[in-house]
This record gives structure tokens, sequence and C-alpha cells, in this order.
């Protein structure tokens, strides 16, 4: 299959390796990381540590037949990566968006202006951008997509590269049980500076609780109830985890968050539904405010993580 890596940075870089050895992928990202990458080799680091051979390029001219997109930039930088490459894109182009929060898949199909089939899913993999040509891969997880008829060969190919691809029979709830995860560990540990295992902390118990109410509150008007116990499942899940949040890497390299399609999403979809949501349109201002002013970010291991 020939596969596109839009995006290439820890998260695709780390899909791109995986996919390399059976299909034909070519990362596209930034001009440093795409000439360490064709002079050296992509190396990763931590766990499956090698290098590996595999085309890099900062654009792309042509896409072939029943080709497969993987859109893994920042939901913000989705548009400028997608617009251009729309007059190549074919009615057999798959567009998977394995991003975070809300309306992602929306922000695609629009740039592409209705061309390809445009299909969302999300990553529970951990990886960390070290620099160019160089990833740490952090955590083992795995793929889910949403059910279309081009889902099973599109898991076919990732479950055959060892990234164990699932096909969810309700993305919209499996989006908002990931959004709940992300709305408390992303801006949390950004703020605190530290690992995303610090989110266990209990001391944090109360914030996490409150944020988890308001994205509950919101996903009913969605038609969305949840029996889970998150701030157990959040301290379980992520309690020992050593990766690093992406919300923090981009903040400590000075790019634009996805706040505004997490816990901006929820403030915004509350407000039109009637719902307050304080905390989560507080946390959202604290990381744009963080966003603008980078010297505001605290110092690395302010709260060393904790298991639960």
């Amino acid at each position: 299959m020939e596969i596109i890596v839009l995006g290439a940075g820890a998260i695709g870089s780390l899909y791109g390796a995986k996919l390399a050895s059976s299909n034909d992928v070519t990362l596209v990202g930034r001009a440093d990381h795409v000439a360490a990458v064709n002079e050296h080799g992509l190396r990763i680091e931590g766990i499956e540590p090698q290098i590996v051979r595999i085309r890099a390029a900062t654009a792309i001219d042509q896409i072939g037949a029943n080709a497969l997109i993987l859109l893994t930039t920042k939901v913000p930088d989705s548009s400028a990566a997608l617009s251009p490459m729309a007059p190549l894109v074919h009615d057999d182009t798959t567009i998977l968006c394995l991003q975070n929060g809300l309306g992602s898949e929306e922000i695609a199909r629009a740039a592409l202006g209705g061309r390809g089939t445009v299909l969302r899913g999300f990553t529970q993999l951990g990886a960390i951008f070290t620099g160019p040509g160089v990833i740490h891969y952090m955590a083992p997880g795995y793929t889910l997509i949403e059910q279309h008829p081009r889902s099973e060969a599109v898991a076919s190919a990732l479950n055959a590269a060892g990234l164990d691809c699932r096909i969810s029979p309700d993305i919209a709830r499996d989006i908002w049980y990931k959004l709940v995860l992300n709305c408390v560990v992303n801006p949390i540990t950004a703020i605190l500076g530290c690992e995303v295992g610090g989110i266990a902390n209990p001391g944090l118990d109360r914030l996490k609780q409150l944020v988890i109410d308001e994205c509950l509150a919101v996903a009913a008007t969605q038609g969305l109830t949840f029996v889970v116990n998150f701030l157990r499942e959040i301290a379980e899940i992520f309690g020992s985890s050593r990766n690093i949040a992406s919300m923090l890497q981009d903040l400590r390299r000075g790019h634009a968050t996805e706040i505004d399609y997490m816990n901006g999403a929820v403030a915004a979809l509350g407000a039109r539904h009637g719902v307050p949501c304080p905390v989560n349109a507080a946390l959202t201002s604290i990381i744009k405010e963080m966003e603008a002013k980078p010297g505001s970010l605290l110092p690395e291991k302010v709260l060393e993580a904790k298991p639960a």
C-alpha cells in the first residue's frame, strides 16, 4: 500500500517506521527532520530502538491509486497541510485522521473540498520528538478507527505492522472517552511541567473531577453518557507513565497547542447548550497565555511522576 504520513513528528514518524517494512511509505514533515531522515535514517530510541531507512519529503507532487494518508499533524495545522494536496487526492484516496480532540475530521473534509474519504481515528501510542531525525518511543498502545467499508483494509495494513488497529462500532463515544482523558491529562501536566504520570497525584483529584464533571455534562448534550470512574481510570492508565503529554511538548517547542480542540471545544459546546464549563474555560485561558508567553513555562520535573 502507498502510505503518506502527513505531519511526521513523533507519532507520525513512529507509524511510518513501523509501516515501512511492507508498504511504500513517505514521511512528510519539516525540512530539518526530513533532511536528517534522508541522510541518516530515522533513529528510534526507547522502546524498540532501531534505525529505519525511510523516504521523507517536505511535500508530495502525486498520489497513487488506493493510497492511504495518515494525518498526524496537530489539529491547528490540518488545513495548511491538506489544502495544497487537495488537487492530488482521488476518489480512492483514504485519509485517516489520527488526531486529538473534537472536529478534526470536519476540518480535513473542508480542506480537501470533499475529495477522498476521510475517516476518524486516534492513537494511544506515546512518543517524543527528540530532534531532527530522532524520536523516543515512550509507550505502546493501540489504534482505533471508525467503522467504514474501507476500514478493514486500513486495519489490516496497520495490524500487519504491529500497530494493533481496532475498528470502533461507535467512534463518537470513543472520541469523547479519549477527550475526557485528554482534557484532564494534557493541560494539567502542561501547566505543572511534569511527566504524564504526575496526573495520578491525589492532590490533584478535586481539579481533575471538576474537569471530568464538566466534560460529561457536555457529552450528555450529544446523547452520550458514561458509566466510568474516570478519576480511577486516569490514575490506572497514566500513573506509571514517563511520557510527556503532547501539549507540554508543543509548549516547550514554542508551537501552538490543541487546547481549542480539547478543553476549549468542551467549553464552547457547553456554552451553546447552556452548560457552564468554568474550569475547562479557565484551563484553556491558562494554556493560551502560556502559548503567548513561553517564559511562563515551569522548569521540567516540577512535579515528579508518582504511581497511582
